[in-house]
């Protein structure tokens, strides 16, 4: 373990710079315009493996977004490890609301600040790192994938891992993509949720009326629309949507008082649901609106609304699966039209859950590096999030131990204002990959 540590200290400069140079490329592949930046991404993160003395190519599938393979052969005997991260970002979201530059790599006390700083050019980093302490002796075959599109959803990653399933076949894939149960607390991400989208509709006149001639008998559909909205959740707040699967967390204690503050909820603000914390953020669905389209208050007219529209959010519970899901949430909203307003539901994106059976040699090889690394025992935790590809990896490869791994923690701020990577975090996790590829070549 000695050498090993000292190798990542030895090569941490470097990746820090590589890091930072990724940073500074505004890789948003939600934004048809950053499509050149996004096309600049992929080329940086190629450059960086061919100069380890990998095989490089860049592939995409139809008009999907560039996509990086890199290869190194194993040695004889030797098992083969994936190495997937993203090298798009989110949308900066109000550029006036941080700290620093979102493109210009800024450390700040332990962090270092940035879009992408943690999600995902940190995971491209670490793999950098733990490539790097090795030189030209890695004790096992690598496969460096790093998509485009993970922020828009991946939809064309089935159609790469199906045309380049046999260059990406491997023994253990570590998805580098999640984050740890706290800074100083490793884990491996055993359960994820899956995500509908709904976009819906609600109208009760042909066109907008004057509120004081027609209010009283006829609603409006802004009134009419938070009134099916509500009809989401029961009185305790758990979602009230009939054909939804829930099941139980693992037996992980999660402090009201922790939850409070990594979640910035307000002092007076109850929490909502039932049952324990971890079963509600990570193994039960959650329902959230995210957006309504009406009026503004600036711009609002003494007139009953005549439409008004939703955008709602479905987190779909490891075990269930996202269409049925998406059909329960539609059927529900149809089916409960206030006062015979028309309600009409758009499907949007889905994604499915999954549950990872963490059991056998690749599993007890990571949590091993993750002990040594951290000092600690790794816990096994589900997250609230999702991260539908991985689904689809479990599809391609059912013989591959799929390890769910990463650099956030719960202040990281992914997808945020101030997005930021703990870099004291993010030597462990580089060491502990490198840990990991060492420990699958001695297993074998």
């Amino acid at each position: 373990m000695s050498d090993l540590s000292a190798a990542i200290d030895r090569v941490l400069p470097s990746v820090r710079a590589d890091l930072e140079d990724l940073i500074r490329i505004p890789s948003v592949s939600y934004e048809p315009a950053r499509a050149a930046d996004v096309q600049r991404s992929a080329e940086a993160t190629a450059a960086l493996f061919e100069a380890e003395g990998f095989t490089v190519k860049i592939v995409q599938a139809g008009e999907g977004a560039p996509a990086v393979i890199a290869k190194k052969a194993a040695p004889a005997g030797k098992p083969t490890v994936l190495l997937y991260a993203h090298h798009d970002v989110q949308p900066t979201g109000a550029v006036e609301q941080w700290t620093s530059d979102p493109f210009e790599p800024t450390e700040r006390g332990d962090r270092l600040y940035g879009r992408g700083a943690a999600d995902d050019k940190a995971g491209i980093a670490a793999h950098l790192a733990a490539v790097r302490a090795f030189g030209n002796d890695l004790p096992v075959g690598v496969t460096v994938f790093v998509e485009g599109e993970e922020e828009i959803g991946s939809p064309t990653l089935l159609q790469l891992l199906d045309e380049y399933s046999d260059e990406l076949a491997a023994d253990a894939i570590v998805i580098a993509d999640s984050g740890n149960w706290d800074v100083g607390r490793p884990a491996l991400t055993v359960s994820l949720r899956g995500l509908v989208e709904a976009y819906v509709e609600v109208r009760t006149l042909d066109h907008a009326v004057h509120s004081g001639l027609f209010g009283g008998p006829i609603p409006d559909a802004l009134s009419t629309l938070c009134r099916l909205l509500a009809t989401l959740h029961d009185d305790k707040g758990d979602v009230a949507v009939d054909g939804l699967h829930a099941s139980r967390a693992a037996d992980v204690e999660y402090p009201e008082d922790r939850l409070r503050a990594e979640s910035s909820v307000l002092d007076s603000v109850r929490l909502t649901g039932s049952g324990s914390l971890v079963d509600r953020l990570w193994t039960r669905p959650a329902i959230a609106v995210l957006g309504i389209d009406a009026p503004s208050v600036a711009e609002a007219s003494n007139t009953l609304v005549p439409v008004a529209r939703a955008k709602v959010s479905l987190r779909v519970a490891p075990g269930d699966d996202a269409i049925k899901a998406s059909a329960a949430l539609k059927a529900h909203l149809e089916n409960h039209a206030p006062w015979g307003a028309q309600v009409t539901v758009t499907e949007g994106q889905n994604g499915q859950p999954c549950s990872v059976n963490a059991r056998g040699a690749g599993y007890e090889a990571a949590r091993a590096a993750f002990k040594t690394a951290w000092g600690v025992e790794p816990i096994d935790m589900g997250m609230g999030g999702s991260i539908p590809f991985i689904a689809e990896f479990q599809q391609t490869f059912p013989q591959a131990s799929i390890l769910v791994t990463g650099v956030e923690d719960p202040d990281t701020r992914a997808h945020g204002i101030d997005e930021g990577l703990h870099l004291a975090e993010f030597t462990k996790v580089c060491l502990a990959e490198a840990l990991l590829l060492q420990n699958l070549a001695n297993q074998s």
